[in-house]
């Protein structure tokens, strides 16, 4: 709660959240601006992206996250990570930008009017971009382009398969593969065929007729996006030095939350298959590379809708529910 010598003028309306749950625990109200460090930049949000990540904090799931994020409610009463806006105010340390900039990327509590961000973890915004639109763009733009090239080691003619390839990571996962010059084959629901293949996806597969595991293609690389395909069906398809990339997956156990993954790390050791776990991190430098892809027209963020922040918690019952197509967005 704000302190009595607080003023109007510190005041922020903002997406609250005290107790860890289901979207019920979200709600709107007013807290005190962020106060800033001296590596860190005030952004005044102009929208603010839902992502995957925030719905686990949100309900605390998995529970080993609470460690670093509060072990009975969140230390940050404000949830979201994906923010896009006008920088209002630099720490002294900060040399990248200055008041007025418009810069997109990764802060703390960007579900808000205002938010703190590490000079580190933001680039200007991409000028082809609205600023919805490039709010949509840091966590799940970064996932994809790690998932594919650092972690993935994706080529020009390899053949790619990308499961969950119509939600947030998904779909700039497709595009950047295809920038890459690969061949991709993208799984999808049916009601997102048509999203999929305007993406620029060479073949689409609907898991909900077809089973991706039963044909004579193999894959060079398969990323697999919150999944829960097993092990064994997902290297029936890959070549025989095939890499496999698991990025996230919903049936990881509620303790740790990475179930296949840390099995994948510990068979990849005896196997010809390449088996890696990704672990996306946040930092300008490939942040900047995904700007020039989107600056040059090779990726293009897939928006649902735009909501206003009043309604985030609805935002996140959407976002839970798998009707999401792409991403959601907040504006102020």
């Amino acid at each position: 709660m704000p302190s009595a010598t607080t003023t109007l003028t510190d005041q922020m309306q903002a997406v609250l959240q005290r107790a860890y749950g289901t979207a019920d625990v979200l709600q709107f109200g007013t807290i005190e601006r962020p106060q800033i460090a001296d590596d860190e930049v005030l952004v005044e949000v102009r929208a603010a992206g839902l992502d995957r990540g925030t719905w686990h904090l949100m309900t605390g799931v998995p529970y080993a996250a609470r460690l670093a994020f509060g072990i009975r409610a969140p230390r940050n009463p404000v949830p979201g990570m994906d923010v896009a806006g006008v920088v209002g105010a630099v720490g002294a340390k900060v040399t990248r930008f200055q008041v007025g900039d418009e810069v997109y990327g990764v802060g703390k509590g960007t579900f808000a009017e205002f938010a703190a961000a590490k000079e580190s973890k933001l680039a200007h915004k991409p000028a082809r971009l609205t600023f919805e639109q490039a709010a949509a763009v840091p966590v799940s733009g970064l996932t994809a382009q790690q998932g594919l090239l650092a972690v993935g080691r994706l080529k020009a003619g390899q053949n790619v398969l990308i499961t969950g390839a119509s939600g947030g990571v998904g779909t700039f996962a497709v595009q950047i593969a295809k920038a890459v010059g690969a061949t991709v084959t993208a799984v999808c629901s049916t009601s997102k065929i048509d999203l999929v293949r305007s993406l620029g996806a060479d073949h689409v597969v609907d898991y909900t007729t077809t089973d991706f595991a039963i044909t004579d293609q193999r894959y060079d690389l398969i990323l697999d996006i919150g999944g829960s395909a097993s092990l064994r069906r997902l290297r029936s398809v890959l070549t025989p030095r095939g890499t496999l990339v698991i990025a996230g997956g919903e049936d990881g156990g509620k303790l740790l939350g990475v179930g296949r993954q840390l099995r994948a790390a510990a068979l990849s050791p005896f196997v010809r298959h390449r088996l890696a776990m990704l672990v996306s991190t946040v930092h300008h430098e490939p942040l900047e590379r995904l700007t020039t892809l989107i600056d040059e027209g090779n990726v293009t963020p897939a928006i649902d809708h735009v909501l206003p922040l009043e309604q985030a918690a609805e935002a996140m019952r959407q976002l839970d529910s798998g009707r999401v197509r792409g991403k959601v967005v907040l504006v102020p």
